[in-house]
């Protein structure tokens, strides 16, 4: 048996990637606030911005990896703010680095030893992981983090048979981008026109990146940018 641990398994991409992988004969333990709609999702509550439901939670997840070889450890849930340099509180940025860059270096760190070749650790990017736009400061500090731990953990794992890859999605149709948006649909076609293809990405097409990163360790390292093209203003 064949396990993904998916963080933010409730909704949007990340509710994709749970069916997507379960679709390709994996087990799916969705780590989430709230549970995955999916059928047959195995739902772990935990609020990875509190680091007591985290501790909660690793042990039970520790026993469920305990005698399985093949894990993937899909780092997918994040906040988003509209934050500026001149206007993020330093309660509101630690916060947004407590779920994006915290938890998944404690989830990491804690599964990694039940982890075996063949496994993997990936990471939801996204294009700001390497670039920044205006008011989203504390999400594109923390996504440059993420990638920054996924290029050292690769470094850490050599000869380990583990491998890390950093999936960045162009504007994808989520609830978290609507919701960063107000749901003002005139913006969101504007967005999804920002591509080659004129529209904005499923999060159907993240979680098949997804599962071929976790299938294909020759990417270990990288960073795939899932955009549709994106077109540089």
């Amino acid at each position: 048996m064949t396990i993904a641990i998916i963080t933010g398994a409730s909704v949007g991409i990340g509710e994709a990637t749970a069916r997507t992988f379960q679709d390709g004969g994996y087990e799916v333990v969705n780590l989430s606030r709230r549970a995955c709609k999916v059928p047959g999702v195995h739902n772990m509550p935990c609020d990875l911005a509190d680091p007591d439901s985290i501790g909660d939670v690793i042990d039970a997840l520790l026993s469920r990896i305990s005698g399985l070889s093949e894990i993937s450890l899909i780092h997918n849930a994040s906040q988003m703010r509209k934050d500026s340099a001149d206007n993020c509180a330093d309660d509101s940025l630690r916060a947004v680095m407590e779920t994006n860059v915290i938890a998944v270096n404690r989830l990491t760190r804690a599964l990694l030893p039940g982890m075996g070749p063949g496994s993997s650790v990936l990471y939801v990017g996204s294009t700001l992981a390497e670039k920044a736009v205006p008011n989203t400061f504390s999400y594109v500090v923390s996504k440059h983090a993420q990638l920054g731990m996924m290029r050292s953990t690769c470094q850490d794992l050599m000869g380990s048979g583990i491998h890390t890859a950093m999936v960045c999605p162009g504007f994808t149709d989520t609830e978290m981008l609507r919701n960063h948006l107000g749901n003002d649909e005139a913006l969101l076609q504007q967005i999804g026109g920002m591509n080659s293809f004129g529209r904005l990405i499923e999060p159907e097409e993240i979680s098949a990146v997804l599962l071929w990163a976790h299938r294909n360790p020759v990417i270990n390292g990288s960073v795939l940018h899932a955009n549709l093209g994106q077109r540089e203003n």
